[in-house]
């Protein structure tokens, strides 16, 4: 089993780079089996399409407008995800939208999907997050976590 960890987001518009800040605390505090890679996939999109034919089972964090108060956090499962990405709030987000349709015509979609995210507040240049989405990363660490224990993943905390 192939599990991808993968983070999405600019990190140089503050919110936006929601995953990509929730990526580097992951790879900090905790340490994975080898069948599991976290990734920073920053803004790629379609070129991540090869990391998504190695993948049994796909969790993607980013920021993703949902009409809510900023900082609020959403866990989708399955078709929720691409329905999710439509609403575009950067120009990432068509990519991942893009990417799990051409990963489903080409028959190697992961078995599972599930999102973890947050609601945006600003996407303006800067390099930090607003204050209610900051205070989200550790709940969303922690649902990450409790979802790879689920598929039966225990990462170990960093020394």
């Amino acid at each position: 089993m192939s599990i991808l960890v993968l983070g999405i987001g600019n990190a140089l518009m503050n919110d936006d780079g929601f995953g990509v800040r929730v990526i580097e605390r992951l790879q900090e505090d905790y340490r994975f089996p080898a069948e599991v890679t976290v990734l920073d996939g920053g803004t790629l999109g379609l070129d991540l399409l090869p990391r998504l034919e190695e993948a049994d089972k796909l969790l993607v964090i980013d920021a993703v407008e949902m009409g809510a108060a900023t900082g609020t956090v959403f866990r989708l499962v399955g078709e929720e995800v691409p329905r999710a990405f439509a609403n575009k709030l950067s120009v990432h987000q068509m990519g991942v939208q893009d990417l799990l349709a051409v990963a489903e015509l080409q028959g190697y979609c992961p078995a599972e999907l599930v999102f973890w995210g947050v609601q945006p507040g600003s996407i303006e240049m800067a390099l930090t997050l607003s204050a209610p989405v900051a205070a989200a990363i550790d709940q969303v660490l922690r649902g990450v976590i409790e979802e790879l224990r689920s598929w039966g993943v225990t990462p170990r905390r960093a020394a």
